[in-house]
């Protein structure tokens, strides 16, 4: 969950999470969000990466467009994807993995949404 607070703090919109662990050996969960702008979405990612390090999170690689269309940081047991708006839609990371577990948020994390 601390990844999902990373997000929140540059204003991530409609955050998901997705375990797949039972469908899938690539991760145990997928946690997906978008930014409404590209800068938005770089800055996410940014922000992701740098309180990771801070936080000793371990990261395995990251993933980088220039167009900031579709940001990714693997961490091992989790991938994070960090979306434009449209690029989400487009490449449907919830409608191919429909079969995954979606993970409620906790009630904390839920009122910075609203914030």
């Amino acid at each position: 969950m601390r990844i999902v607070e990373f997000i929140l703090r540059k204003k991530a919109t409609n955050p998901v999470i997705l375990e797949i662990k039972n469908i899938s050996h690539l991760c145990d969960y997928f946690v997906i969000c978008s930014g409404v702008s590209g800068r938005q979405v770089r800055a996410i990612y940014e922000e992701a990466i740098k309180l990771s390090k801070v936080n000793k999170i371990n990261m395995h690689h990251t993933e980088d467009d220039e167009l900031s269309k579709w940001l990714l940081i693997d961490y091992f047991d989790v991938i994070l994807h960090i979306f434009y708006d449209e690029a989400r839609e487009f490449y449907g990371i919830e409608r191919i993995w429909r079969e995954a577990k979606k993970i409620k948020l906790p009630k904390k994390l839920i009122g910075q949404l609203k914030d």
